[in-house]
Order: structure tokens, then sequence, then C-alpha cells
């Protein structure tokens, strides 16, 4: 006789009131101290930076206008000016650094990781990008002034952009690496069954998909560059007057505004303030238009 299982009538029973959260156990009481602590103390490290963004947007604010971006620095104790030279100097050498630090550091990530992710010579790379990386500043200016500034017999705009592509590079061979790595390998796989090369691979498959995390890793080195004082103070130094070759001193908002704020003149010091806000914007307008990209390109 074949026997018909019916199902169990017992059921487990679930002690609902246990599973609730009660402050009288001591594992829910200590979860609910410490992520109240980690609210309030996020509150506390984000404070400081809106009291700087409110300041530069309070006193830079006051001298915005199209004045301010279409004339030269004023002199000492004279009234008016802009700071149109300074924004084309950083412009300039920023977009120079970033020709010469992003191809190298975007071969050096795709070689780090693709062609020889294990070998001696990766290990020295990845060693010497992550020194570098926390290199200060004005050591980059130090070399470059050996190397560039002496050799030519003057400060430059083009001293500037190596000194500036020294310490974007750096950043874009580790970003360029990590973003490549994030590559699924599936997609590799797919390449290499249609018969594809590895440089093939690498050119068609990889960079495209690790797009977004190479532009991130560019604007990362761009934010930092176009924010540097140090170097440029050993390279390109400053100019009163409109950049008309790369071979001539240029003028660039950080050592304006490094300059312009210890001064005693009340107009020179409101320009520096404006020059942090126009500094500030730019950097803020790159990120936002790189997110807008990064998210267009994600849906599409």
């Amino acid at each position: 006789m074949s026997t018909v299982l019916k199902p169990s009538s017992t059921r487990s029973t679930v002690d609902l009131p246990a599973l609730e959260k009660s402050l009288r156990r001591p594992r829910t009481l200590m979860n609910e101290c410490l992520s109240v602590l980690s609210v309030a103390l996020s509150i506390v490290a984000v404070i400081p930076l809106f009291s700087v963004l409110f300041m530069v947007l309070w006193r830079g604010g006051q001298r915005l206008s199209i004045g301010l971006f279409t004339e030269l620095p004023p002199a000492a104790g004279m009234v008016g000016g802009g700071i149109g030279n300074a924004i084309l100097g950083t412009f300039v050498m920023v977009l120079l650094a970033s020709l010469i630090s992003v191809p190298v550091g975007i071969l050096g990530g795709v070689y780090l990781a693709e062609f020889g992710p294990r070998t001696k010579t990766a290990s020295l790379v990845r060693f010497a990008a992550k020194i570098l990386t926390g290199l200060p500043s004005i050591l980059a200016g130090v070399f470059v002034y050996a190397l560039v500034v002496l050799a030519m017999g003057r400060f430059s705009a083009f001293a500037g952009g190596v000194s500036l592509s020294i310490l974007m590079l750096p950043t874009v061979i580790l970003t360029a690496e990590e973003a490549i790595r994030m590559v699924p390998q599936r997609m590799r796989e797919a390449a290499v069954g249609m018969g594809c090369t590895q440089t093939q691979v690498v050119w068609h498959v990889v960079l495209p998909a690790a797009r977004p995390g190479l532009l991130t890793g560019v604007l990362l080195g761009v934010a930092r560059a176009a924010g540097e004082t140090a170097p440029l103070l050993f390279t390109a130094l400053f100019g009163d007057y409109w950049l008309r070759s790369l071979g001539k001193p240029s003028a660039s908002l950080a050592v304006l505004i490094y300059d312009f704020s210890r001064q005693p003149y009340p107009n020179l010091i409101e320009i520096a303030w404006a020059a942090s806000l126009v500094l500030v914007l730019i950097v803020l307008s790159l990120n936002i238009a790189a997110q807008y990209y990064l998210k267009k390109t994600t849906v599409s």
C-alpha cells in the first residue's frame, strides 16, 4: 500500500518579541551608541568643510564680475583689476601636465594590470607610484627647477606643466590600474574567443569598459595639480601679463592667491578671495561634469 504523506501540522513558532530591538540588550545598546557617535563625528568633520566653503563664497562672491576674468592683476595700492592671466596660465599648465601624465599614466596602468602584473618591473613601478603619491609637492618643484629651469635659463610655463605632471602621474597610474582590473574577465575571454590579440582586447574592450574609472583618476590628478602652489613657485613663478609663450613665466591662480593674501592692501586681499572662489568652482565644475558623464555612460 502506498502511504500518502500529509503535511505536518506542527509549525515552528518564532518568538517575535525576542527579535525586536531592545536597548536593554548590551549588544543593541552598543550598536545604537556607535551609530549615534558615527553620525555626530561625521557632522563634526563636515562643519569645517562647509565653513571654508561659506567663507570663500561670502568673501569671494563680492568681487565676481566680468572684469575679474578679463583684466590683469593690479599693482600694489591700485583699485580694480582681475585675474584673467592667472586663469589662463592655470588652464595652460594643467592642460600641459595632463598631456604629459595622462598617456603615460594610462599606459603604465595597462602594463601593470594586463601585460606584466606580477613582474619585478611592475612591483617596482607600483612602489615608485605609491612613494610619489606622498611626495611633498615642493620637491617636485625643486627637481624640475634643477632639470628644466636651470637648463632653459629662466622660469617658464613649460617647467610649471612638467612639475604638475609629476604630481599627477602616480594618481593616474594607480587609478588606471585599479579601473582596468575591475573590468570583468569574461569580457576579455569573449574577445579572445573571437580571435582578438591581447593588444586588440586592451584597446577595443578593456579601455572602453574602464573609461569611467580612468576619467575619475584623471580628474583626481587635475584637481590636485590645479591647487598646487609650491612647485609653481620654483618653475613658473608669476607673470603680470597675458601668457604668450610656454617659454615665459606664467601667472596661476594658486600662486596669485598665495602672493596676494600676504599683501597689506585690501584690494589685493579681496582679489585673492575671488581667485579662491574661482579655483573652487573650477574643480567643482570638473567633478560635476564627470559625475554627469559617468551617470550618462552607465545608463546608456
